[in-house]
């Protein structure tokens, strides 16, 4: 399993990751919405590197142009709700991706005890393609196991990208133990090494969704 670590090679999105993480950035919403974007936008360009194209012929005005296109059926799939603007900026390059929807919550049993549940789903049939799971968030990787295990009732995938903005190294060893290991690659904005007692990590960035669309009650 390939885990492609952005913060190894400084470029654009350390800037926007330093700006998600800042307290004195964060109170603004919409920047911290399309910050999220951007690093989607990002990554769906370096993710598309990895794809199969094919050659066609495409009419000009002028003549005939040999041109590649991409040759894999692609489904981008995300977690609400602070997956939404994240999967935005995937979405905004695989502009004619099909997309799926997972619900997944914590219940928590006590102050510091929970179990991940998957409410909803809204997915094509994912057989043979290539699926996007997009969560800025991966603290314990339950929520991104459950939302795939979920999704495989709709097919098997050729491939999986698993896609973060930011992980704990937990979650990093979770998704190489319970993913399939000859069929993943993830991508990950960071790494942190630490989860707290609450399962947040530290020193994150805080609740992402609430950042992105108001503290929920």
């Amino acid at each position: 399993m390939e885990i492609i670590n952005f913060a190894d090679t400084p470029s654009l999105v350390s800037q926007y990751m330093s700006e998600l993480r800042d307290v004195n950035v964060q109170s603004d919403m919409l920047r911290f919405r399309r910050n999220l974007e951007r690093i989607g936008e990002i990554m769906a360009y370096e993710l598309s590197k990895r794809m199969k194209y094919k050659t066609v012929d495409v009419q000009t005005p002028l003549s005939v142009a040999k041109c590649q296109v991409l040759d894999e059926e692609v489904v981008l799939a995300t977690i609400f709700r602070a997956g939404i603007p994240f999967h935005k900026g995937f979405l905004d390059y695989f502009d004619s991706a099909q997309n799926a929807f997972v619900s997944a919550y914590r219940k928590y049993r006590e102050k510091e005890n929970f179990d991940v549940f998957i409410e909803y789903i809204a997915s094509p049939k994912i057989d043979g393609k290539t699926l996007v799971i997009a969560d800025p968030m991966l603290a314990t990787g339950a929520s991104m196991e459950l939302s795939y295990r979920a999704l495989l009732t709709k097919g098997e995938p050729a491939h999986i990208h698993v896609a973060s903005i930011i992980a704990s190294q937990q979650a990093i060893d979770y998704v190489c133990r319970t993913f399939p290991e000859d069929k993943t690659t993830v991508w990950v904005g960071a790494i942190d090494d630490v989860i707290n007692a609450h399962s947040y990590i530290v020193p994150g960035l805080g609740d992402a969704g609430d950042l992105a669309y108001g503290i929920k009650e």
